[in-house]
């Protein structure tokens, strides 16, 4: 897989370690731990992200779709998305959620990341679509995004089998300016640091903006 990163790019040696890290594992028991399928014929995971399908090669962490098709996926376009990808095999966990949702504040650690949080991901959600809600409702449905009945305008979109997250936007006016809301499935504690879920989000965003 050629992931293109420059020579000084921030995201490669990360990605590096995390795929020797992966090499080394066992799939049976990431499958076991994740609930992604694992091929032992193929040497595959199945892996669901951010409403699209892969096959993921073990142990060399090659990616393709599961099928033919020619919209735009973060997992085969952005460096964060493989790192996250990997990072979950490495270490993540299935999880059940009560229903309930949590904003970044109550996650663990969440006071520590929130103003990096904040600017990358609410300010950068509430800016760009905040008064151009159209737009907004085209690329989550385009995104595969759930409508939900919350602030002027709410989706809510699946990252990882039973994790969810939902983006809510309020339209600014001649004294506001407009505003978001991101709440995560009260089961990513479990299987997320607080500074993951910027990352969720910050591919999240950029995948939008990439919907036809």
């Amino acid at each position: 897989m050629n992931l293109d990163y420059g020579k000084d790019n921030k995201e490669r040696i990360p990605f590096e370690h995390y795929k020797a890290e992966y090499a080394g594992k066992d799939p049976l028991e990431i499958s076991s731990r994740t609930g992604f399928p694992y091929s032992e014929e193929d040497g595959t995971f199945t892996v669901r992200f951010m409403g699209k399908e892969y096959l993921v090669t073990f142990p060399e962490f090659e990616v393709r779709r599961t099928q033919e098709d020619d919209s735009w996926c973060p997992l085969l376009e952005l460096p964060a998305a493989k790192i996250l990808v990997i990072r979950h095999l490495n270490e993540g966990i299935q999880a059940d959620s009560t229903g309930k949702f949590l904003t970044y504040r109550e996650v663990p650690w969440g006071e520590v990341y929130y103003r990096q949080f904040n600017g990358r991901c609410m300010m950068r959600l509430a800016f760009s679509y905040g008064n151009r809600q159209e737009a907004f409702q085209h690329a989550m449905e385009a995104f595969g995004a759930e409508k939900v009945k919350a602030g002027d305008m709410g989706y809510q979109f699946e990252v990882f089998p039973g994790f969810f997250v939902q983006f809510l936007l309020w339209e600014g006016d001649d004294e506001f300016p407009p505003s978001s809301q991101i709440l995560f499935s009260d089961n990513f504690p479990a299987a997320f640091h607080a500074e993951d879920l910027v990352v969720v989000c910050d591919v999240a965003i950029t995948a939008l903006k990439q919907m036809k």
